[in-house]
């Protein structure tokens, strides 16, 4: 709907002030340069959606949003503030071709979609919209972090010439990727890879002190919102092992899932379970993380949650030892950090470290590349 019919609406209706607000939005919208599908309004697609209603994002246009039931092309519902409740309510039965139309109808320089799921089937389909001639922009660490076979498709339909921004499926956003990919472009080579990227088990293992119970820690961590609701997705360490498949791939090791050495936290008698029934059995965690806690103080040292990957590409994922003086001893919240060492960062690492978890910054990360594109 153009700014005119909009306007004609609010006088019709007698909402001069509001829809004449999306009047407005609307114009500036006809003049931005990238046109997106946004897929996915949970919490981090929610909180790009509150990002694209603020100066920064003036040259992106929203066309459609859905979530994995309903869906809206409609520009005047596009533009409310309250899209994401209404998308629980109201909407077109979900569409991707409807979506995609939308996506194609419009005149932007660049066409995006922007996957902010989880979903292991839309990641799938990321290097056949790459092949179509869209760009990809994703926090879905599916298909790069996932099977070998993906991770190649994926960089075949990047010869085509589309454009994929994955900022955030590493740290939240901090300048990882790219980090790395500039130190390639440059000649460089990464060597080994060490540090903490979940940001809820960087919580948990900051604060365990051997004191209170690992299960409190963990029942407050998800009342924090800082674990998925089934904490075990955090636990298992599998998020942890595609962020590192995730940037050993980009730094040329072309690693399998199964060459990631995987040790989680949760043993076996708890791995079938229902959710409700393993949060029933946490405390069955104390007892063999408090044993290694004391083990760990005995020595002057703390746990943490690491991922390594040595220089012959060897890839560990799991809790380790740390001294005092180890940068991952120094953490604080959910802190994430990366240590790379390089053939020119070879004496002293190039550390990268903040924030590695919460919706804003994870949503900026999208934002970022979207603009990035523009």
């Amino acid at each position: 709907m153009s700014a005119v019919a909009v306007e004609a609406v609010a006088v019709a209706n007698g909402r001069d002030g509001a829809l004449a607000k999306l009047a407005t939005r609307a114009t500036a919208a006809s003049t931005a340069s990238v046109a997106i599908v946004l897929l996915g309004t949970g919490v981090v697609g929610g909180a790009l959606l509150k990002l694209l209603n603020t100066p920064a994002a003036a040259s992106v246009r929203l066309v459609g949003a859905a979530n994995s039931r309903r869906q809206q092309t409609a520009a005047v519902d596009l533009a409310s503030r309250s899209l994401r409740e209404q998308l629980n309510s109201q909407g077109d039965a979900r569409d991707d071709a409807a979506l995609l139309a939308a996506l194609d109808a419009s005149d932007a320089t660049a066409k995006v979609i922007v996957d902010a799921t989880a979903s292991a089937d839309l990641a799938s389909r990321h290097a056949e919209w790459l092949v179509l001639g869209y760009h990809v922009v994703t926090a879905n660490k599916a298909l790069a972090g996932g099977e070998l076979p993906g991770w190649r498709a994926l960089q075949a339909a990047l010869a085509n010439g589309g454009r994929y921004g994955d900022s955030a499926t590493v740290g939240a956003g901090l300048p990882v990727l790219s980090t790395l990919r500039r130190l390639r472009g440059c000649g460089d080579a990464l060597l080994t890879l060490e540090g903490v990227f979940s940001g809820s088990l960087s919580w948990l293992f900051n604060q365990y002190d051997g004191i209170r119970p690992f299960s409190e820690l963990l029942r407050e961590a998800r009342r924090l919102g800082y674990t998925e609701p089934d904490p075990r997705s955090d636990l298992s360490g599998e998020d942890v092992a595609r962020k590192l498949l995730i940037i050993a791939r980009n730094a040329g090791f072309t690693l399998g899932t199964d060459e990631v050495d995987v040790q989680g936290l949760v043993p076996e008698s708890l791995r079938a379970l229902d959710t409700e029934s393993f949060l029933a059995r946490l405390d069955e965690l104390d007892e063999p993380l408090a044993q290694r806690h004391a083990e760990a103080k005995s020595r002057g040292c703390v746990l943490r949650f690491l991922a390594r990957l040595n220089q012959r590409g060897r890839a560990r994922v799991g809790l380790v030892e740390v001294p005092q003086t180890h940068p991952a001893a120094r953490l604080y919240g959910t802190d994430n950090q990366f240590a790379l060492t390089t053939t020119r960062y070879n004496t002293q690492p190039l550390v990268i470290q903040g924030p590695g978890a919460g919706p804003d910054v994870t949503a900026q990360a999208l934002l970022g590349d979207l603009l990035a594109l523009g």
